[in-house]
């Protein structure tokens, strides 16, 4: 079978990997840009001996989608900076509202007492879920916002919730749907009647074991059993996290895949004979297409034929996010984490501030990457923010929050427009649409990526593989 991707992303490069093991060649990746890797980029200061990433910068080894990915990692041999769940970075996760930094607990003994920015102690809210039957049919959905306050309280929703949403995808809360972002959780109050129920019984009487996920042929990765030995919290890659797609595409040139930079597909044509691709240069046959674009690039290719195709993927919003680096000499900070996260409700510019020189050894140097934009960017930086505006806005919040006078030595601006899907209320049943639709006009069309199947790197990848394994 003559196969193509689109997309040259993770979730694209992920896709030949997956069809290469299933069906070998031909097959070929085109890519709109230059280059591979997507919104994944890490710049290394050779000089300087530190990194900053533009993008996501960790993997956590969770699960099946976690355990999926360390089997990539192992067949690819690339090197891993594991970080283990007793690390500083893993343990301090901050907040900075109502004027101060706040630790989050990280330990039951945190449940009880009053920390800022809370009022009452968070056993309270546990409580009130226990007390809190289940109120939404399990055909519904509803606004994680919405989960959280009916479940915990509104104060949980605004200083716990919203604030993580805001980490995971730039998002508000109150329009993402708790049905897809947070499945499990939804599902444990529709079987059990509420969350901590569920939690308890999906542990002590379900008998749900982790360490057997259930997609591998044979054993468990080994990766993936030394992460639960060794209790890794998160890992990264040696060289900064664009080693892997650029190891990704060494890999498939080595094993005769075709990759094209710099080539977008124009049109997608199908017949009963399979799909004809327009390309800059050529207009090339194959029996299917793999497409890993974001639903707004993919749905103008698609609006020849199948107009109400492209309206369903056109309902799938994106936002475009703000990423600045910044370098400054030895240690500036004067408590150390993961990272800090600003709940929407402080109605801030920023979205949050990682510490990278905690998570990883930056050589003396302290790392930070603050995040804004997402949701709010038009309201916070309107339509065409200068770097200098942008670079100024981030310092000034980290002078106020961080208290680091200084001035970097190193800084980079990153506006990246429409990067992150938004999974708005529906979203569940959104994707369930278009897929049903591909199937009953029986298109040779496969859609995998973070628009259909989760924002985070374990999501494109496994989205990839089952996207792949679905083909008939």
């Amino acid at each position: 079978m003559k196969t193509a991707v689109l997309g040259g992303g993770l979730s694209g490069l992920s896709a030949g990997y997956y069809l290469l093991r299933r069906f070998g060649n031909p097959l070929t990746i085109y890519e709109a840009s230059p280059r591979v890797g997507g919104w994944i980029r890490t710049e290394a200061r050779r000089d300087r001996d530190f990194i900053f990433e533009t993008g996501p910068r960790t993997i956590r080894p969770v699960g099946i989608p976690g355990a999926n990915t360390l089997e990539m990692m192992e067949e690819l041999q690339l090197p891993l900076k594991p970080i283990p769940r007793s690390h500083v970075a893993a343990r301090n996760r901050m907040l900075y509202a109502k004027g101060q930094l706040c630790m989050l607990p990280n330990s039951p003994r945190g449940l009880f007492g009053v920390k800022p920015p809370f009022t009452q102690p968070l056993y309270k809210a546990l409580l009130h879920d226990l007390s809190t039957g289940r109120t939404l049919a399990s055909n519904e959905d509803e606004s994680i916002y919405s989960f959280a306050e009916r479940r915990f309280g509104k104060e949980i929703a605004d200083y716990a919730i919203s604030p993580m949403i805001c980490g995971i995808c730039a998002g508000d809360a109150k329009q993402i749907s708790v049905r897809f972002l947070m499945e499990g959780l939804f599902e444990k109050e529709q079987k059990y009647g509420g969350v901590l129920k569920g939690i308890l019984y999906a542990r002590f009487k379900d008998n749900v074991d982790e360490k057997k996920p259930g997609l591998f042929a044979q054993d468990q990765p080994k990766l993936y059993a030394q992460a639960l030995q060794e209790k890794w919290a998160m890992y990264s890659i040696e060289g900064g996290l664009e080693v892997l797609p650029r190891a990704m595409r060494k890999y498939l040139d080595q094993h005769n895949v075709n990759v094209q930079l710099s080539n977008a597909c124009q049109t997608l044509t199908f017949s009963k004979s399979g799909v004809r691709m327009s390309l800059r240069n050529a207009d090339v046959p194959v029996d299917h297409v793999v497409s890993s674009l974001p639903a707004y690039k993919l749905a103008p290719l698609l609006k020849p034929q199948h107009p109400s195709l492209c309206e369903q993927l056109l309902e799938i919003p994106y936002v475009n996010v703000v990423v600045v680096n910044i370098q400054y000499n030895g240690n500036q900070l004067k408590q150390d984490g993961f990272g800090l996260l600003v709940p929407p409700v402080e109605k801030l510019p920023i979205l949050g501030v990682i510490f990278d020189s905690c998570c990883f050894d930056m050589n003396g140097n302290t790392v930070l990457t603050v995040m804004m934009g997402g949701h709010w960017f038009d309201q916070w930086f309107g339509h065409q923010p200068s770097q200098k505006q942008i670079l100024d806005i981030a310092k000034k919040y980290v002078r106020e929050i961080l208290d680091i006078q200084e001035e970097p030595k190193f800084s980079r601006v990153h506006i990246l427009p429409k990067c992150i899907p938004q999974y708005t209320v529906g979203h569940k049943e959104r994707v369930k649409r278009i897929r049903k639709y591909l199937k009953d006009y029986k298109l040779p069309l496969s859609l995998c990526g973070a628009a259909f199947d989760g924002v985070g790197i374990n999501d494109v990848i496994l989205s990839a593989r089952r996207q792949v394994d679905a083909i008939p």
